[in-house]
């Protein structure tokens, strides 16, 4: 509650992205009116420190670590009782990691939620481990006191479901969820939005969220929740993207436009995305806005000597737009995911979704069985919005 000091303790195994997401989570905050501060008691890893007390200065967030004292319990009383003394509302404290489960990680985090006695302490987990994460995260809960979950790296690829899966299977509430490096890329978990992006369908109302508070125009994202998606559209999106943030964050709320940017080749995506503008400048208003209009060779010709670029490349263009196309209309059809119903979208994403997809979600009764235990929790409340 604001007005008041909330001490939030992180744990995790290292290398989960713990000490990233203490700083994403502050600076959420932040950015909501908290007075958010952070404390590193991690005094196990050499670096830590600098690594808080580097992220926490970019974010401008005050910090409070040592480069001297070894006592890692002792740190955390220290930073703790000095921010509550500062009227901070929200402290946050960065834990020691392990490798592996090891049995002095779960005492050393004993003797310190006794400590520092925290509102919340969040279990972090790397969502590429996949279905593994349940016995992470039942391991911790049984040591702790685990409020909730916090899932890193995940980018939209299957193993981010398995994880979700298994984390569903703890009881353990899912609040946020980290999907990407830059320090925005960090978001409060939300069923259907989560599973439209990991399947390539998308977040509209996710995007349409950020566009309100960007302040710009959305007629055409309201015409891609009805079904409608000309090239005209198609540049109209392009052309917001810049203003709404990391294009690897904006791209995976668009319909299948993920595919335009692969794991880890952003600037390629970045490229490509430039070059569909130059092509779509050089289209006329009726190629723009008449779906019905034919590319013939010579139309592809005269399009791609406008824009400088080979006729393939108008023709790589007119495929994804296709595809998205695509996308769009059949997610007007699809009530699970309009509703939120994720019993209903477990019947309907089977059909729509390609083998290969399907395959690596472990089938259609393993998706559905993933969707069914996300809306219990819906249901239940366990994953906090």
């Amino acid at each position: 509650k604001k007005g008041k000091p909330n001490v939030v303790m992180f744990v995790g195994l290292q290398g989960n992205g713990k000490t990233t997401t203490c700083v994403k989570y502050a600076h959420y905050h932040q950015r909501k009116g908290w007075k958010t501060a952070l404390v590193c008691a991690d005094t196990f890893r050499a670096g830590a420190f600098d690594q808080l007390k580097q992220n926490a200065t970019k974010a401008r967030i005050p910090f409070y670590g040592s480069y001297t004292e070894t006592d890692p319990v002792k740190l955390a009383m220290e930073g703790v009782n000095r921010f509550k003394l500062d009227k901070f509302e929200l402290i946050i404290v960065d834990t020691s990691g392990r490798h592996k489960q090891e049995k002095a990680l779960f005492e050393e985090m004993e003797q310190m939620s006794e400590a520092v006695n925290p509102n919340d302490i969040i279990f972090v987990m790397d969502s590429s481990i996949g279905q593994a994460a349940e016995d992470q995260a039942k391991a911790f809960r049984s040591s702790v006191s685990v409020g909730s979950v916090i899932v890193t790296k995940l980018d939209g690829h299957a193993k981010g479901g398995g994880a979700l899966s298994a984390v569903s299977g703890t009881g353990s509430p899912i609040t946020f969820i980290g999907i990407g490096e830059h320090m925005t890329d960090f978001e409060p978990f939300n069923t259907q939005s989560f599973v439209g992006r990991l399947l390539g369908l998308g977040d509209i109302s996710g995007l349409m969220n950020m566009i309100n508070e960007a302040d710009i125009d959305k007629e055409v994202y309201e015409r891609i929740a009805e079904g409608h998606f000309t090239l005209r559209d198609m540049r109209d999106q392009f052309e917001n993207i810049g203003k709404l943030g990391p294009l690897s964050s904006v791209m995976t709320m668009l319909p299948h436009m993920q595919n335009l940017l692969p794991a880890g080749k952003g600037k390629e995506g970045e490229e490509r995305v430039k070059q569909f503008m130059v092509i779509m400048d050089s289209m006329t208003d009726a190629e723009l806005d008449n779906p019905k209009i034919q590319f013939t060779t010579e139309r592809e010709m005269r399009i791609a000597r406008g824009a400088g670029v080979f006729p393939t490349d108008v023709r790589i263009l007119l495929k994804q737009h296709k595809e998205f196309a695509g996308v769009v209309e059949k997610m007007t059809s699809m009530k699970g995911l309009k509703n939120g119903n994720m019993n209903m979208l477990g019947k309907e994403l089977p059909k729509m979704i390609n083998a290969d997809m399907l395959k690596k979600m472990g089938g259609a009764g393993n998706l559905q069985n993933m969707l069914k235990q996300a809306q219990q929790m819906e249901n239940s409340g366990a994953f906090k919005k």
